[in-house]
């Protein structure tokens, strides 16, 4: 079960970081990117103090919990966990050991809507069967495109792992060399045109950049990366969920002496100049050495900081960048089970590249949406009463525009994915259910403090990346770090992880304290058991 006592142990009054080694650092959010922040700036021995505004840990990788039933809240597939085994190996930790998980076999069932469905498994001779059912041609690369990809994967770790903090970091890791690798100029879905010729085919590598809110029409080559890593490294099921990963993160960093202060709401950032001092809640206010910001940017920076005081990411200048899509949820209680129902399936919409045109530009609902179903419940028993299931519905949407008035338009758009959950082998789900969640895009801006409802944060393009993404140490304000899905490397759980430790690594290197036990940006890794 999720805490919701709130530790209001306030943060330790700050006398002048001049006079002394600074020590303490503030935390705004308790998300994925600020328990890991978290971890490895109190194993450093840093007084470290997360604040968070729920009253429970997790931020978009929390849970509901109602009438026995659990879900999460956001993230459901746990992808590459080498880069949190990492971090709990770092602060002397097994992750496994701290919380329970398996790895998936399928991964996942993809159902097209044009025809046709494939059983994504690990099990490479098994996934060139499952693709030779759809395209006999196409199951000869699925070997080759692994093996170009674990090449292309290794070179570009590096990028993952360091800083970006200007365009001269760029030529020290010497990009341009690895342009032929990289393949810039191309789209996802044209850098897979070059291994398979079904569409659907390519669509089944490339559906993962909708981890990262992105068209692979629109999204770079680069992120061929995505699927790779989940054939390569599994995608896995935390026991009790993603968000149980969340919460155990909580137990270890209070362990190690972080304070977390629950339910308390930052109202605004507090200022010396342009350095940060601390922040304000709706009833304290909170003083530290330095400000980890694991809300989200836009959020963020729109309403904790005042504009004056900003640059380049003015309120202005913010509202003009890209943002990615956002999701309609449905989190459903069901009496029954559904055994027979994988653990993940994605349904593809008839015409996906319409769909996909109706969320990135004309910013409408689809009639035919794609959407993704999480059946949990044979995998985990615990996420539901004996005899029950529960079922994750979401449908990738605009995020918020004026020609989509949720308030109107949630009765209809229920009613359509509810019938469309019997093309993946989910009849009659309306007449059982028991408890009934749902989250629009509306929602997210508003309840979750998600700016535009955008879920996966600013748009991974290009000009959206390395040193042109908001920068760990945040360059506008002193005193001021980032972690999360809109600061570099980016969104996703593995990469908001790395976030963390790019971070952590930036402020102990500020601090004057050791920070090389974090690792050298782009080293190779430690052996990590991975089965």
């Amino acid at each position: 079960m999720i805490s919701t006592a709130p530790d209001v142990t306030p943060a330790r009054p700050v006398t002048s970081s001049r006079s002394r080694r600074p020590n303490s650092v503030l935390i705004v959010g308790a998300g994925p990117g600020g328990l890991a922040a978290s971890l490895l700036l109190a194993k450093a021995g840093l007084d470290v103090h997360v604040i968070e505004r729920m009253p429970y840990v997790g931020g978009r990788c929390s849970a509901i919990e109602e009438q026995g039933y659990r879900f999460d809240l956001g993230p459901t597939f746990f992808l590459y966990p080498r880069v949190l085994e990492r971090i709990f190996r770092l602060i002397g930790r097994d992750l496994k050991a701290e919380i329970p998980m398996v790895r998936l076999d399928p991964q996942y069932r993809i159902v097209f809507g044009s025809g046709g469905e494939l059983n994504c498994t690990p099990d490479v001779t098994r996934l060139e069967g499952e693709v030779a059912k759809i395209s006999p041609h196409d199951a000869l690369n699925v070997r080759r495109f692994l093996s170009e990809n674990r090449v292309k994967m290794e070179k570009f770790r590096p990028c993952l792992e360091r800083p970006f903090s200007s365009w001269r970091d760029l030529i020290r890791w010497q990009l341009v060399k690895l342009l032929p690798t990289l393949r810039p100029w191309s789209s996802l879905d044209a850098e897979l045109g070059r291994y398979f010729s079904d569409e659907r085919i390519r669509l089944a590598f490339s559906f993962q950049s909708k981890y990262l809110g992105m068209s692979p029409f629109n999204c770079p080559s680069l992120f061929s990366i995505l699927s790779f890593l989940e054939y390569e490294y599994g995608v896995w099921h935390p026991t009790g969920g993603c968000s149980a990963v969340s919460d155990g993160m909580a137990r270890v960093a209070r362990e190690l002496g972080v304070r977390i202060t629950l339910g308390a709401d930052v109202k605004e950032v507090l200022f010396d100049g342009r350095k940060a001092v601390g922040i304000r809640t709706q009833s304290e206010e909170y003083r530290a050495d330095a400000l980890v910001i694991n809300a989200d940017f836009a959020h963020a920076m729109t309403k904790l900081v005042p504009n004056i005081i900003r640059r380049k990411w003015t309120d202005a200048k913010i509202a003009k960048k890209k943002f990615s899509c956002s999701t309609f949820m449905m989190y459903l209680g069901i009496e029954g089970r559904y055994d027979d129902v994988p653990h993940h399936t994605i349904h593809t919409a008839s015409d996906y590249v319409k769909n996909l045109a109706d969320i990135e530009q004309r910013h409408v609902l689809s009639e035919d949406p794609s959407f993704y179903v999480q059946n949990a419940t044979p995998t985990d028993p615990s996420l539901a009463p004996s005899g029950m299931s529960t079922l994750y519905v979401l449908a990738p949407v605009t995020h918020q525009h004026p020609n989509v008035d949720w308030q109107k338009e949630v009765p209809a758009f229920r009613a359509k994915l509810l019938k469309q959950l019997e093309k993946v082998g989910l009849p009659g789900v309306e007449k059982r259910i028991r408890f009934e969640k749902i989250v629009t895009p509306a929602d997210w801006e508003g309840a979750y403090s998600v700016y535009r409802g955008a879920t996966f944060s600013l748009a991974h393009t290009w000009d959206q990346m390395l040193h042109l993404r908001p920068r760990n140490r945040f360059n506008e304000l002193e005193g001021v770090y980032l972690v999360g899905g809109g600061t570099h490397p980016g969104s996703g759980l593995p990469v908001i992880y790395e976030s963390a430790r790019i971070t952590s690594r930036l402020l102990l290197d500020d601090f004057g304290r050791d920070a090389g036990w974090l690792g050298t940006p782009g080293a190779a890794e430690l052996p990590v058991s991975v089965v």
